[in-house]
């Protein structure tokens, strides 16, 4: 399953840093130029951060 909402991806975290949100994917370099043309309409890394996943295995 791919998505395009970074804010919702489990590899998008805050970088203290540089102080600001940074991917921990290392794309090469076909996928980094669809990423900052536009032309990328999803993501192949995306995983969502279900953070009440683990809750609900619990159970």
């Amino acid at each position: 399953m791919a998505a395009t909402n970074c804010d919702a991806c489990v590899n998008y975290v805050y970088d203290e840093e540089y102080e600001c949100y940074t991917c921990l994917v290392n794309l090469d370099e076909d996928e980094m130029y669809r990423f900052l043309t536009g032309t990328n309409s999803s993501c192949p890394y995306f995983q969502l951060d279900d953070e009440y996943g683990v809750v609900r295995k619990q159970m």
